[in-house]
Formats: C-alpha cells, sequence, structure tokens
C-alpha cells in the first residue's frame, strides 16, 4: 500500500500525511469476548490519532471505505455502519475535519458482487478463473478511484485519516507519508478469530466424521420384529 512509516520529527514538515487505521466491523451480534476486544481496540486507536495529531497537527480529512459520500451524508452513512468509527470520525469533525466520501458506487457494488461470487464456492475451475480476473479487475479500479480521490482532497500539509480494512493493495503518491495506526490490541484480535475459526473447523470435522461413521451402520429402524 505504498510506504509505512513510524513519525519522525523530520518529517513532519509541509508533506501530505495519511493515517491508515485497519477497519474492524463487528458482526450484528458478536460474541461479548470479542466485542470486548473491539471495543478496547478502537479506544486505543482514538489514543493513538490523538497522539500522531499532537505532532503532526489535527486531522483535516476523513476517508473511510465503503462511503461514497462526503460531508453530513457521509457521516450519517459511517454512524449507519460502525458506531466506533463513528465516534472516532466526530471527534475529529468536532474539530474542523471533514468527511470526503471516495467509494465509487458503481465499482464498489461491482467489487462487491464479484467477492460475493468467489465466496459461494464455484466448482467448476473455468468458472473460477473468469470470475476471479473480473474481480481483480474490479478490485484494482476500486483502488485507483479511491487513491485519486485521496490524491484530490489531501492539500499539501494536510493531515488526513483512512478506515480501511486491511489487504487492500493501495497505492498513492510518493509526495503521501502513511503512517499505520494499529494498537497491539489489533494482533490479539485476528489471534482470537483465527483460534475461533480453527475451533469451528474442528468442531464441524468431528461432526462430519460423526455422521460419515453413523452412515456406516445398519439401520435397523425400519425392520419389523420377527
Amino acid at each position: 500500500m505504498g510506504k509505512l512509516e513510524k513519525p519522525t520529527a523530520e518529517s513532519f514538515g509541509s508533506r501530505r500525511k495519511l493515517l491508515f487505521i485497519p477497519l474492524i466491523l463487528s458482526a450484528p451480534q458478536p460474541e461479548p469476548e470479542l466485542l470486548e476486544k473491539v471495543l478496547k481496540y478502537w479506544d486505543e486507536v482514538d489514543a493513538q490519532i490523538a497522539n500522531l495529531e499532537s505532532k503532526l497537527g489535527p486531522v483535516k480529512q476523513v476517508y473511510h471505505e465503503l462511503i461514497p459520500a462526503g460531508g453530513e451524508e457521509g457521516c450519517k452513512a459511517i454512524e449507519e455502519l460502525s458506531s466506533s468509527t463513528y465516534q472516532i470520525v466526530q471527534a475529529r469533525l468536532d474539530k474542523g475535519a471533514a468527511i470526503q466520501g471516495i467509494e465509487d458506487v458503481d465499482s464498489l457494488t461491482e467489487f462487491m458482487d464479484w467477492s460475493r461470487c468467489l465466496a459461494v464456492g464455484l466448482q467448476n475451475q473455468k468458472v473460477v478463473a473468469r470470475v476471479l480476473e473480473s474481480y481483480s479487475e474490479a478490485r484494482a479500479r476500486r483502488n485507483q478511484t479511491i487513491a485519486r480521490k485521496i490524491d484530490e482532497t489531501l492539500k499539501e500539509g494536510d493531515v488526513g485519516i483512512l478506515l480501511m480494512r486491511e489487504g487492500h493493495e493501495l497505492q498513492f503518491p510518493p509526495d503521501i507519508e502513511v503512517f499505520y495506526v494499529a494498537p497491539p490490541r489489533l494482533d490479539e484480535i485476528k489471534r482470537w478469530v483465527r483460534e475461533r475459526e480453527e475451533q469451528l473447523q474442528a468442531q464441524f470435522d468431528k461432526e462430519s466424521r460423526r455422521q460419515s461413521e453413523g452412515d456406516g451402520q445398519p439401520d435397523n429402524s425400519l425392520h419389523s420384529p420377527g
């Protein structure tokens, strides 16, 4: 995604600066243990942003994945999407920051639809290859749109924040310094999710073996006595 640097005093000049914040969206009804970790994560993110602002200057521009509109419309969309990120954003808006829409609706919906196609578990390799190619092309177009809109709105000397999921492969102009904001809690959440997935997979495998072994046994329930 371009340069990810730790802030140093000599790099604080008039260059454009973008704070990249890994976006974590909770499920509608997350497990209490995970929800607690996510809430603490956002508290730590807020503290790290404030610390960087004390060195770099206040945030002027706010960019949020999945949000195509700026201003009040964008603020409302963020509130509906995630109360945690809304609090992060609103705190910056109260100090004079502005929300900039970074998504093109057509590019975003195309990317999401191809993502859903890949998620359904396709079987034919020709279909998989074609869907994967279309997905990659849509992803590239979406990334180009996001990077272009950030480049157009992040002015010289500005500090911006970008809330977006990891693994996006965005590329920024060389004059934008990107700072990765990720408290230790992020690794804790990733580890929890990975271990939970392993537990669920183990339970699924165990149940599959049990059912398979049960299918191999004679079923006497249909035989009448005598």
